[in-house]
């Protein structure tokens, strides 16, 4: 694969301002709202946070985080925690759209395996950086992380520095794999606008952080195509592909079809955007990417983080992992799924503390790093 079928983002940008929410990365939704002011769901773009979004790019300061995001989410995913990371300490930031994800053109993006993406990322290391790749540290967010792991068991960054998995516990995954499709079913196929994708996405919680919404989102949803398919009569309506019937008439002699068709072009009109990947479909590549994953993520011989939403996530081998000190753990409550969007400053100061703990970069602007107990 070429590099040219890869698209990154990579930003660092200086510290933003703090905005309405007291602070950068602070969830925005815990605002108290005045009667008659309405949040805004507006989409941000992506060059509020990076740099730019290039094919190949390069930095020269400071350790390389490369960030994998999780299944239907983007490098977008990461802006805002890419302004509280560069803030604290000095290191350069890549984020990437995984094949199937965001703006990645590939030439086959349903091979969506572990074993593929991995390469993609040891591809994507050694374009940018050929033999001369800086010290990297992966970091990825439940699908991302167990990549971020098989890439790193596959030795396929050769100058990895460290490694850091953001709840993703195989224990846990695989049990959440059996529901994960009425999940997934539960979820809106279409929104009438992005503005209603971002107001979705906080309001069913999948991110509680309205200021990360309004620039993730942007990267896992996509305007809806035209109602006619190239193979044949068929029509969208709200997201579901039907086969047009016969001609029908009424009592009246009016055409039922036609009353049909009028009523679907203007549910049409309203349906404009859907998700970028049908995870659905990527249901043969669930236990590939889960399976082993705790020994794996053991047995890597790099220093590892493990962030979790809940301690109740551990399972055994990772239990037992953690008490003979095999990696340093922390559990940032009062977070969903998506911790780093979530909670982007804490998770900033986890990975800033890592960092500077083990000697990998120098803090800047003054950031104090506190160690936990564990």
């Amino acid at each position: 694969m070429s590099a040219l079928e890869k698209q990154l983002q990579l930003g660092r940008l200086p510290p933003r301002p703090p905005g309405p929410a007291g602070g950068s990365g602070q969830a925005l939704p815990k605002m108290r709202m005045g009667p008659g002011r309405k949040r805004d769901y507006s989409a941000v773009p992506w060059s509020q946070y990076f740099e730019s979004m290039e094919d190949v790019v390069s930095g020269s300061e400071g350790p390389v985080l490369l960030l994998l995001h999780g299944g239907g989410h983007s490098a977008l995913s990461w802006a805002v925690f890419t302004s509280a990371i560069i803030s604290r300490v000095q290191c350069r930031i890549v984020a990437l759209d995984l094949r199937g994800h965001g703006e990645t053109k590939v030439r086959n993006p349903e091979d969506l395996s572990a074993e593929t993406m991995s390469k993609d990322v040891g591809s994507v290391v050694e374009a940018m950086y050929g033999d001369l790749a800086p010290p990297i540290m992966l970091i990825g967010h439940s699908m991302g992380g167990a990549i971020a792991v098989h890439t790193a068991a596959s030795n396929l960054v050769p100058s990895l520095l460290g490694l850091c998995m953001i709840d993703v516990v195989e224990g846990t995954a695989m049990d959440a794999l059996n529901s994960m499709q009425n999940f997934l079913r539960s979820r809106p196929k279409t929104f009438k606008s992005l503005e209603n994708a971002i107001e979705w996405s906080v309001k069913s919680g999948q991110i509680r952080n309205l200021e990360s919404a309004r620039v993730s989102m942007v990267g896992q949803v996509k305007q809806c195509e035209g109602a006619a398919s190239p193979g044949g009569p068929k029509t969208i309506v709200e997201g579901i592909i039907e086969e047009e019937e016969e001609e029908e008439e009424d009592e009246n002699g009016e055409s039922v079809n036609k009353r049909k068709k009028d009523d679907d072009t203007e549910t049409k009109k309203d349906v404009a955007y859907t998700w970028r990947i049908e995870l659905a479909k990527t249901e043969t590549y669930w236990d590939g990417w889960f399976r082993g994953l705790s020994n794996l993520f053991l047995n890597c011989s790099v220093p590892k983080l493990l962030l979790l939403a809940g301690v109740d996530r551990l399972d055994k081998d990772l239990t037992i992992g953690q008490m003979q000190g095999k990696f340093q753990m922390q559990v940032l409550p009062q977070c969903g799924h998506a911790v780093h969007e979530d909670a982007p400053d804490k998770v900033a100061e986890a990975v800033a503390t890592f960092l500077i703990r083990h000697r990998f970069t120098e803090p800047i602007g003054g950031f104090q790093c506190v160690f936990p107990a564990c």
